[in-house]
């Protein structure tokens, strides 16, 4: 659909250029017109002085003056004519060329994707539950009517609730979309809607098309049948094109200033999981978009844009039905972990610190996400105010250790009992929380506790208290590790399970600077706090 429009620039800038050839000709003989003017004029001033020294005693009557000026005036009036002409014409030749020039010159990724073709008097009509969509009105979706009037039929969606999912396969009819050859893009995006529907209806899913065969409706209508039907998500498909045919890959927008619905959520999952389904690289995920089914739906939406038709390979790839099933599926993948998220525990050890800790408060409260963090007791004591926002965020507290001294935490079961209680006391006093979580300092199965772990265990159990170890880790306790190391870390090693306890730490500088994106790379998930009703995480 990203139609750039760099071939239709090339096509201005070479009318723009012909047509400059017309106004400067145009040009030439305005200039020449104003040069007989200016000679003509000269030379009559040269016939009058010549007069004059004659004696020519015509001259001084009031009538020939007043003859003069007039004839005189109208030659001025008429110079100026020709000039403010010549000004004009010469600024809008300026004007065409530089135009074209700067279109012919911006970079790609510059230039805006032409939006959907209008066109007048050619829209199909649909019938949608018996209701035709070009008259298609708010009564009739909502039953409504005036005073004394029957009230129409309502169309209805049956939710039951099941996710509605509207399904628009962009352009159609007479608006082909890109045009390769003979491929138009809008036939590709109606064979993988297709696709798209019946996996969806399979597993359940309420699917509306936006059409349902080679039908022009136009954007408005489908916006206003999605808004209208209140439908959980919008979905368009389409195609890309560009001036540089070796350009292929997928790129998904998504109204990235509208906050209020879960659009990039959307639109990472879509992208997320048609590229993990075609084994391909995302070319980029773009929050500008400025199309209206992205921007007038009421429901979180995104625009997919499944390969590149100036792409002789992604072409051919794109007409086969098995690379149509593969794209299908990527979409249909996304949108079950839309609706139906994995779940991960992000956790946080060793805190809290004034800064880091601070910075990894603020971005979760932006995200509206819920942590866990397992305090360490002589840092509470440092900064007991970050341990209060902790709580007042409604994040879940557990217990570390009070000092990260392994050797001495290890030393017996009563050295552990005593580290334990004192980082108790220590949070319980300063935030009010009595704390029935806790993670061991290096797990529950380390070099330094290998000899007594059981008997910790034991001790602690019988006590009412609960460990939690994890299965996926940012490894940002190992060493310095720049953050794009660190989000790898937590996405390959969470495995693509259904149920992750992510450990991380929030006093290693790094980890909050890495936070957002390892949170935009996992959209998969769901992130929950750890509770006592949650079955643990346990190294075996």
């Amino acid at each position: 659909m990203q139609r750039l429009c760099i071939l239709k620039a090339e096509h201005d800038t070479g009318a723009a250029f012909l047509s400059s050839q017309a106004v400067l000709k145009d040009m030439r003989r305005s200039f020449l017109l104003s040069a007989a003017l200016v000679k003509q004029d000269r030379n009559t001033r040269v016939h009058k002085a010549h007069g004059i020294a004659k004696g020519n005693h015509r001259m001084n009557k009031r009538e020939d003056y007043f003859s003069q000026y007039c004839h005189k005036n109208r030659r001025k009036k008429k110079i100026i004519r020709v000039v403010k002409r010549i000004t004009v014409t010469a600024l809008a030749v300026c004007m065409a060329c530089s135009t074209g020039f700067l279109l012919h010159k911006l970079p790609l990724d510059h230039v805006f994707a032409a939006p959907e073709k209008e066109i007048a008097g050619e829209e199909s009509t649909v019938i949608l539950n018996g209701f035709q969509l070009s008259t298609l009105s708010l009564d009739d979706i909502f039953g409504e009517a005036e005073a004394g009037e029957p009230a129409p039929a309502q169309i209805e969606v049956k939710k039951n609730g099941v996710p509605v999912i509207f399904l628009d396969a962009g352009h159609g009819g007479a608006d082909a979309g890109c045009v390769s050859g003979d491929v138009q893009e809008k036939t590709i995006n109606l064979a993988i809607a297709k696709k798209v529907q019946t996996k969806l209806e399979e597993m359940g899913y309420s699917v509306i098309m936006a059409r349902e065969r080679d039908t022009y409706i136009t954007k408005e209508n489908r916006v206003k049948l999605a808004n209208a039907l209140q439908a959980d998500i919008y979905v368009s498909i389409h195609q890309n094109d560009s001036e540089v045919a070796t350009v292929k890959g997928m790129e998904v927008w998504y109204a990235g200033e509208d906050t209020m619905r879960d659009n990039k959520r959307l639109a990472l999952l879509i992208g997320q999981q048609t590229a993990k389904s075609l084994g391909i690289e995302q070319r980029e995920l773009r929050g500008d978009a400025d199309f209206h089914v992205t921007g007038s739906t009421k429901m979180p939406s995104c625009l997919i844009e499944t390969g590149f038709l100036s792409n002789k390979e992604e072409r051919e790839l794109l007409l086969t039905e098995e690379y149509q099933e593969q794209i299908a599926a990527g979409i249909v993948q996304g949108i079950v972990y839309y609706f139906h998220p994995k779940t991960m525990y992000l956790t946080f050890d060793d805190g809290p610190t004034e800064e880091n800790t601070a910075r990894v408060l603020d971005i979760l409260k932006e995200r509206g996400i819920k942590a866990t963090f397992f305090l360490v007791g002589e840092n509470v004591r440092k900064h007991p105010e970050m341990a209060k926002r902790i709580v007042a965020e409604g994040h879940t507290i557990g217990i570390h250790c009070d000092n990260h001294d392994y050797e001495n935490v290890y030393r017996s079961v009563d050295s552990f009992i005593e580290d334990f209680e004192t980082a108790y006391q220590t949070i319980y006093e300063v935030t009010g929380v009595e704390a029935k979580l806790f993670r061991f300092p290096g797990g529950s199965v380390n070099h330094y506790n290998k000899k007594i772990n059981d008997a910790i265990i034991q001790e602690m159990t019988e006590r009412g208290y609960i460990y939690f170890d994890w299965n996926a880790s940012l490894d940002d306790a190992v060493g310095s590790r720049e953050p794009e190391e660190l989000v790898a870390s937590g996405v390959q090693t969470t495995l693509g399970r259904e149920k992750v306890v992510m450990l991380a730490h929030d006093v290693v500088y790094n980890t909050g600077i890495c936070l957002e994106d390892l949170l935009d790379a996992l959209p998969e998930y769901a992130m929950k706090p750890l509770s006592e009703e949650v079955e643990p995480i346990r190294f075996k």
